[in-house]
């Protein structure tokens, strides 16, 4: 849990009660900070994984807690946005179309995590996570970004942009996922189970 990359992650979770905090206050200078300290919460998304590949320390709690991180960040940030009608109108469908995926994804890597079966990030879905940051990152400021700049209709436009990869991008996970609960596969992993257990037997 000492190690920096873990850390960084961790970090990242902590700065999301005063991110709330700053956007719920909605005053321009408060909103300007909450968007620093997002963009400081999007640095470490990246910087984690990238220290802890370079410095050799991934571990178990580092792969459990990343993911935690970024969806609660996503998640709070949406629903605040939501809660102040910063985002309103139909764009609230594709904030709640993000935060079904979330939803979605959760379940899925959860059932594989239980019969041992990894399930990669895409391009698609990195390329939908850039969307979804740099939307949200203009949403916070929202009003009160300069006035020679559509800081609104930006943040909305890559909103929608990330719901319509969150859709692709949900639909090839979920895909994927049904692969391993077909009676072939189910089978499949009675098999493995049987082999390993007469391997172990003839082993004691």
């Amino acid at each position: 849990m000492t190690g920096l990359p873990n850390l960084l992650t961790l970090s990242r979770i902590l700065v999301i009660p005063f991110i709330i905090a700053l956007i719920w206050l909605n005053e321009p200078m408060y909103r300007w900070i909450a968007l620093g300290l997002y963009a400081f919460a999007g640095i470490t998304d990246y910087l984690d994984g990238y220290l802890a590949r370079s410095m050799n320390q991934q571990s178990d709690f580092g792969r459990l807690l990343d993911p935690i991180a970024d969806k609660l960040l996503v998640g709070a940030c949406l629903l605040i946005l939501c809660a102040l009608d910063h985002i309103s109108g139909y764009s609230l469908l594709p904030a709640l179309i993000i935060l079904l995926r979330e939803i979605l994804v959760s379940g899925l890597r959860e059932f594989l995590a239980e019969i041992q079966v990894r399930m990669p990030v895409s391009k698609l879905a990195k390329w939908k996570t850039a969307f979804q940051i740099g939307s949200l990152g203009f949403l916070i400021v929202g009003s009160a970004g300069p006035a020679w700049l559509p800081t609104v209709l930006i943040g909305e436009g890559l909103l929608w942009a990330a719901a319509i990869l969150t859709l692709v991008t949900g639909y090839d996970y979920l895909r994927s996922g049904l692969l391993h609960v077909t009676p072939e596969a189910q089978a499949e992993r009675a098999r493995r189970r049987s082999s390993s257990g007469k391997g172990a037997a003839a082993d004691a």
